[in-house]
């Protein structure tokens, strides 16, 4: 399964795209009752709840079969592979297992940020920028509406920092977030099963959570195997990374 040039138009546009029913139910299935049996046998450590929100839940579950096979034995992988290139990602052997838990008060509007920024609580080092390629992330629950934990995307945000750091510099970003003006948000909606491809540099967030239910949802963060050698020249040249989007290149620059 790859991509479709239609799907890396909108890469290229809106910094993401949205994979329907690309996971198969039973690896959803397993993901959730090692998820549920986890938190059912240990519980969670109300003084640890700062840093899983931060890094993963459940953490003991995330190198284990029923979260890495979501992505490595699924249709993700080729179409991850159709982005960034065929045998450029370097392996994944883990995922964050992301729930997000009702509040009883008015569901919070989601603020943006880009992934590898230090905080005291996310395990990035101080005076460091964590970046990488590309995310994707896996609903294993269905989310038929908004504010009920949902992944949210600033569309087009990916360029716009893009040009940011091509005028001040990609280590500007150890300073904050870039003072720009963002489009509006877009809280993702799916099934369980849906996947979302989406480009490293697009301001992303999570809404509240105003349902009855946990959401559910694991994120993989994807390397190219040259990764470590452009660092920070991929944040001024966003596309870099992403063999698989030279047609769509080819296109917009005619």
């Amino acid at each position: 399964m790859h991509l479709s040039l239609e799907q890396k138009q909108q890469m290229f546009e809106h910094g993401y795209v949205k994979l329907p029913s690309i996971v198969p139910r039973d690896r959803v299935d397993a993901a959730l009752r090692a998820i549920n049996a986890s938190l059912g046998a240990n519980g969670i450590d109300p003084a640890k709840l700062t840093t899983f929100r931060a890094q993963t839940y459940t953490p003991e579950l995330r190198d284990t079969p029923a979260i890495t096979e979501l992505l490595n034995n699924t249709p993700l992988w080729a179409v991850a592979e159709s982005a960034i290139g065929s045998g450029q990602i370097k392996p994944v052997k883990g995922g964050q297992i992301a729930l997000r838990f009702p509040v009883p008060e008015e569901p919070t509007k989601p603020r943006p940020h880009i992934d590898g920024m230090y905080s005291p609580t996310n395990g990035v080092k101080e005076g460091t920028i964590s970046n990488f390629t590309a995310l994707v992330g896996v609903l294993l629950s269905d989310l038929p509406g908004p504010d009920r934990g949902n992944f949210t995307v600033w569309p087009g945000s990916h360029r716009l920092f893009e040009e940011y750091f091509r005028s001040h510099g990609a280590h500007a970003l150890l300073e904050g977030m870039p003072k720009v003006e963002l489009p509006e948000p877009v809280q993702v909606t799916g099934k369980a099963g849906d996947a979302f491809l989406v480009h490293y540099q697009l301001a992303h967030g999570i809404a509240g959570n105003g349902s009855a239910d946990i959401r559910y949802a694991i994120f993989f963060r994807l390397h190219h195997v040259d990764h470590e050698q452009v660092h920070w020249e991929c944040m001024t040249d966003i596309w870099l990374e992403l063999a698989g989007m030279s047609e769509v290149l080819s296109a917009a620059a005619q």
